[in-house]
């Protein structure tokens, strides 16, 4: 078997199919996951010894190159295809889809039933293809931003810096970036998803760069946060301090069957007795993989348990609102001990 033929075994075999039925889902993320197709146009039915991909002309060759093991059909009336190229006649369908898709395979005569993605918790643990994807996407990462914080002027812009950070992955063999750079300085530094604009970084100025490459779609997500052209002044350094200790907590306790709260509370419980318990105001952190956010979420009301092989995020952060904010950020792999991948220096660096 292909991975991808051994991942939709193993969806058949989660979900107990019978004969006479199929799952179906739109998610381009989870199509991804099971075929390998990465077009913007698709639907794909999963049932017993049998897989159906449908989507639209646009993608004829890229269908073929992508999913030689997997029927494809070519067709903007999707229900349509199902109904000529399915058997089965009784769907489960990934509960993300519209009422009109849902409504639309009813009159061709399935019979349908909505569930909770099924494929999130396979997602969770990466195999050896996935984690090479990411150990590189997070290479990239690292290096990028070294050399761009080491380049970095008074003045420059937020977008400019963002910008020039993403070109370096590009440089460095990454697909894309895994999402929008963040880059926030100054008081922008505590909007935790601030938008890079067009402030120019000030001598004294905490900066935070939130950042990401993507390598064969799989995603990397760091952040580092750096003083601008001078020393840190105390109140910087301590609330750095504070988080790259609450960082360091929640990574320490990392590992396979740890509940996910348990390391949101490790990590959370730091800057709470640090005095900044209303200064945290996310989650310590998120799976990452085909998605930037992923199964499963670090916060105080998860009931997830980290899986061996699976890939986080530990982010805590001190967010002081007109002045500054702090977050330290890396991609780690559930193990024992364990694995961080996004290997820069969480030092509070001067730049500038």
């Amino acid at each position: 078997m292909t991975r991808h033929q051994e991942r939709r075994r193993a969806v058949r075999e989660n979900l107990e199919l019978a004969a006479d039925e199929a799952f179906v889902t739109v998610d381009l993320p989870t199509i991804e996951y099971l075929t390998g197709f990465t077009g913007s146009n698709a639907t794909l039915a999963v049932g017993s010894g049998h897989g159906l991909l449908v989507t639209d002309g646009r993608y004829r060759e890229q269908a073929a190159e992508q999913c030689p093991d997997i029927e494809v059909c070519i067709d903007r009336d999707v229900s349509g295809a199902l109904a000529s190229g399915l058997t089965q006649r009784s769907l489960r369908i990934d509960d993300r889809s519209s009422a009109s898709f849902v409504g639309g395979l009813q009159s061709r005569g399935f019979s349908t039933t909505t569930i909770t993605d099924p494929v999130a918790a396979v997602r969770m643990v990466k195999d050896a293809d996935e984690l090479r994807a990411l150990t590189t996407a997070c290479a990239i990462t690292a290096r990028a931003l070294e050399d761009i914080a080491a380049s970095i002027a008074v003045g420059q812009r937020e977008v400019e810096i963002a910008r020039r950070l993403e070109l370096r992955f590009a440089e460095l063999g990454a697909d894309d970036r895994a999402f929008p750079s963040i880059v926030g300085s100054g008081p922008n530094s505590a909007i935790p998803h601030h938008r890079p604009g067009e402030r120019g970084v000030q001598v004294g100025d905490l900066l935070v760069i939130d950042c990401g490459a993507k390598v064969d779609g799989y995603h990397a997500d760091m952040t580092r946060t750096f003083v601008v052209g001078a020393d840190g002044e105390p109140w910087q350094r301590e609330i750095h301090a504070h988080v790259e200790q609450a960082q360091l907590a929640g990574i320490e306790a990392v590992c396979p069957g740890a509940p996910a709260a348990a390391i949101d509370h490790a990590a959370r419980s730091r800057i709470d007795e640090a005095g900044h318990a209303e200064h945290f105001v996310h989650g310590t952190g998120h799976g990452v993989g085909l998605q930037i956010h992923e199964a499963p979420m670090l916060s105080r009301t998860s009931s997830a348990t980290l899986l061996q092989g699976a890939v986080i995020t530990v982010e805590p952060g001190i967010y002081l609102p007109g002045r500054g904010g702090v977050r330290i950020e890396d991609t780690v792999v559930v193990s024992n001990p364990a694995q961080v991948l996004t290997t820069l220096d969480r030092a509070l660096t001067r730049v500038g």
